[in-house]
């Protein structure tokens, strides 16, 4: 029943929710003026139309809501502007209807204000207090010389300069109002930047970008649970950097850190978005290959050598070339990741021994 009066749960179903309470409040004033006629403060045909038009708005103001219109009408999916200017002129026409109860009325642009300065900026909230304060002002003056029995022009002038003390206030508060929900804003937001910062600090290797040991570790266990369900295979490279301890030497630590980039920035062209390159430990590297045979991953890294073959590297040496060695195994439902990762190892060695440049299949 909730869902179908005020939608799934969600910010459209608190908007709906807030607009049915506007329309319920609304409901309720209704409900005093027959009351006040029964007693004879008041006569029918002169509020008559009231309830009428103040309670199609609300209704409306639901229906746009919960159908969603409000969500291609401008920057404010809540309505709250449009919403509080209704209400104030709705105030404008019952104070210039409810002769000896008036006094009532002017409860209501205050509270109107008080719920929507959780929504509106600081500016807002002020040029809607000036408006009300203008609005009512304007009907109190209209009143006082058209119904001076009334609205005797004496005590309009003391409604008019109460209803502006209540309203500057309630300007003021809704200004401080604004400035801590601002505080809290940029709060939250830098938050959220310290966290999705801690976030990759765990997962990721802060030089090169790419997924760090520990977050490999975690993937590897989770692939071969996911390929035990799925019947495929998934492969390991390990993945070394050729003479890298001479590039170290000879051009400095930089220069193995440009290297370093390059070599991950070159990964990112040639896998696939299913395949994962760690940085494993200084130039160390261990590429996952998920539901791939060891041949089809030895096209892989061969793609990815002829693209680091592409990288230029003349800022630190002209001519220099940076290749690679590999060594790659596949991981059956058998294997630990330990064990896997271990006769990678063994391979990349015996690609080394074999000369550098090239991959060994365990």
């Amino acid at each position: 029943m909730a869902d179908a009066v005020l939608g799934p749960p969600g910010p459209q179903r608190v908007r709906a929710s807030q607009s049915l309470l506007a329309l319920a409040a609304y409901s309720l004033f209704a409900a005093v003026l027959p009351g006040a006629t029964a007693l004879g403060l008041l006569e029918f045909d002169a509020w008559s139309w009231l309830p009428a038009t103040y309670l199609s708005g609300a209704l409306l103001f639901y229906v746009v809501i919960r159908s969603g219109l409000n969500l291609h009408v401008g920057s404010d999916p809540s309505l709250t502007l449009l919403q509080t200017v209704f209400g104030m002129l709705v105030c404008a026409g019952a104070y210039s209807v409810t002769g000896p109860i008036r006094s009532d009325v002017m409860l209501l642009p205050p509270l109107i204000l008080l719920f929507a300065m959780f929504s509106l900026r600081p500016a807002q909230s002020r040029a809607l207090a000036l408006f009300a304060f203008a609005l009512l002002g304007a009907v109190m003056l209209w009143k006082s010389r058209t119904d001076p029995l009334r609205y005797p022009a004496k005590i309009e002038f003391i409604h008019i300069a109460s209803i502006g003390i209540v309203l500057a206030c309630v300007s003021v508060l809704s200004g401080r109002m604004g400035a801590i929900r601002e505080r809290l804003k940029t709060q939250k937001s830098a938050l959220e930047s310290a966290l999705e910062r801690i976030g990759q600090l765990a997962t990721r290797d802060e030089l090169t970008g790419l997924v760090n040991r520990r977050h490999m570790n975690t993937l590897i266990r989770t692939e071969q649970l996911r390929q035990q369900r799925a019947d495929s295979k998934m492969t390991i490279a390990l993945i070394d950097i050729d003479l890298f301890k001479r590039i170290n030497d000879g051009h400095g630590h930089q220069a193995g850190d440009i290297v370093l980039k390059a070599f991950a920035a070159a990964s990112t062209d040639v896998l696939r978005a299913a395949d994962v390159l760690a940085r494993w430990g200084g130039e160390e590297f261990l590429l996952m290959l998920p539901a791939t045979h060891p041949e089809q991953a030895l096209h892989s890294v061969e793609r990815l050598r002829q693209a680091l073959a592409r990288a230029p590297f003349d800022a630190i040496a002209p001519g220099l070339n940076v290749t690679f060695s590999a060594g790659l195994s596949a991981c059956t439902d058998d294997d630990s990741v330990d064990a896997c990762i271990e006769r990678a190892d063994q391979a990349m060695y015996r690609a080394k021994t074999q000369g550098r440049d090239c991959s060994v299949l365990a």
